[in-house]
């Protein structure tokens, strides 16, 4: 599928972006958009976003985001579960 839509260039000299720079950007923040609201999988928005898995969470790791988003309730679960492991 192809999308388009019109955006001026006084947007990608205020970026200072190239075309290219910009679509891969609004690529990846609409991946991690859709990530963060659970919308996607992490395998789904590596793929949005043109990464596969690693380099998304490498990239995830260099923008500061959590890959992973567990509430307390969730983490003791995951630490449970580790602890019933031989």
């Amino acid at each position: 599928m192809n999308i388009s839509f019109t955006v001026s260039d006084d947007f990608l000299l205020s970026l200072k972006e190239d075309k290219q720079q910009f679509t891969d950007n609004l690529r990846f923040l609409l991946a991690l958009t859709l990530y963060r609201k659970n919308r996607l999988s992490l395998g789904k928005a590596a793929e949005l976003a043109g990464y596969n898995k690693l380099d998304f969470i490498d990239k995830l790791r260099l923008e500061k985001e959590a890959v992973f988003d567990f509430n307390e309730a969730e983490m003791n679960e995951v630490f449970a579960d580790i602890d019933k492991l031989p």
